[in-house]
């Protein structure tokens, strides 16, 4: 089997950090969404503190369902996900990683950050040449909104230590995955050098 080749795109001149569905729902191992992972939030938080410190925006997102009716077959095929309701601990954000008031919230009913949300058009006006990623899971809602990002034709890099799956081998093969056909893969670290 031959390999694919595939190019580093690199970082722009304009940096946004969207934080993908670090809220409690999804963070927290007592939820049935959630998993351990305290390496992956105190990264998080650093991640975002470095962008605030740089003056770069900070775009958070939730899942949220303020009615049945809505994304009924993703919900059909994860029931759990109708925990995800306003109001409730599970859409709630940890007080070190929530978003101020000068940060936009975006509410989503699928995977993607991106899919049926104000998101692309709020990075074009801000003029953002590049999206950072970070969050959870890696198989799921970040590999969307990196898919998403790129399709929106927007630099894309997925911050690989500050991603995290339930799955160690499905956060594996999506990270390999998404480096090679959709995103840069790198270690926060390097964002800002």
């Amino acid at each position: 089997m031959s390999n694919l080749e595939s190019h580093l795109t690199g970082i722009g001149s304009s940096l946004a950090l969207v934080v993908v569905d670090m809220c409690r729902g999804f963070i927290d191992p007592s939820s049935p969404l959630g998993f351990e992972c305290d390496e992956l939030i105190e990264a998080n938080i650093r991640l975002v503190n470095k962008f605030r410190e740089n003056n770069l925006p900070v775009i958070f997102t939730t899942t949220l369902y303020r009615d049945q009716s809505e994304a009924s077959i993703f919900r059909l095929k994860i029931p759990d996900l109708n925990i995800l309701v306003p109001g409730s601990d599970e859409t709630s954000f940890l007080e070190e990683l929530s978003p101020n008031k000068d940060e936009t919230l975006i509410e989503k009913k699928f995977a993607s950050a991106f899919f049926e949300t104000s998101l692309a058009n709020h990075l074009n006006q801000i003029q953002v040449d590049s999206v950072i990623v970070s969050g959870v899971t890696t198989s799921g809602c970040v590999r969307a909104t990196a898919l998403d990002s790129m399709q929106n034709n927007f630099l894309t890099i997925v911050a690989e230590d500050c991603v995290g799956d339930r799955d160690l081998n499905a956060h594996r093969a999506n990270l390999f995955d998404l480096q090679a056909k959709y995103a840069d893969v790198l270690q926060s670290d390097t964002i800002f050098k």
